[in-house]
């Protein structure tokens, strides 16, 4: 098989994607990316939602260093975060990034590939969400760290939603703050492949 372009993480990656298929792409950024006909190869979703690192970490195996990506493209943190709040169930920072950092090193000692490094968002639409924006903040800055680390493409969809807002309001970007609109996915997709053109 030739070597894909992959992305994997969360639901925002998933989106309601066939996981009974193979090369099922779901409905939202990862498709768009796909119709886009930039890549020749094949694009591929692994986003399972409502995944965290750690889940992650226990498919790295058959959904990223089997697969051989050329390409591979990572969205997680939101729901390591989100689970703090909704299940007392934290994932500290430093954790959060050790694990990240291991998955690259895993990967790394594998495989010769590009890597993009995502930066996972929250819009606000709802006021105790301001509260969840420190946590995630500091999940934010370790993968920034690693991409540094790594020599790896940041992708700042948080930021560049937040540069949308005053425009599209948040509720046009992501609904409940945290799954893209269809308008939302558009607009990732353009981005994901101006940073993927750069």
């Amino acid at each position: 098989m030739a070597r894909p372009i992959l992305f994997i993480g969360d639901s925002v990656t998933d989106c309601d994607r066939n996981r009974e298929q193979f090369d099922g792409l779901g409905n939202g950024f990862v498709k768009l990316i796909d119709e886009s006909k930039l890549f020749s190869d094949p694009v591929l979703n692994r986003g399972i939602s409502g995944d965290r690192i750690g889940n992650l970490e226990d498919r790295w195996q058959s959904d990223v260093l089997e697969l051989r990506p050329q390409v591979l493209s990572i969205l997680i943190g939101v729901n390591d975060t989100w689970r703090r709040y909704d299940d007392n169930d934290p994932t500290s920072a430093e954790d959060f990034t050790t694990r990240y950092r291991n998955l690259i090193i895993r990967t790394q000692s594998t495989l010769d590939f590009k890597l993009y490094l995502c930066q996972p968002f929250i819009l606000p639409v709802r006021e105790e969400m301001k509260e969840w924006l420190g946590d995630l903040n500091e999940k934010i800055e370790g993968i920034k760290s690693l991409a540094q680390e790594f020599d790896a493409t940041y992708v700042p969809f948080g930021d560049y939603f937040n540069s949308m807002i005053a425009e599209l309001g948040m509720e046009g970007l992501a609904e409940d703050g945290i799954h893209p609109t269809e308008l939302g996915h558009e607009l990732m997709a353009k981005f994901w492949l101006q940073n993927f053109n750069k």
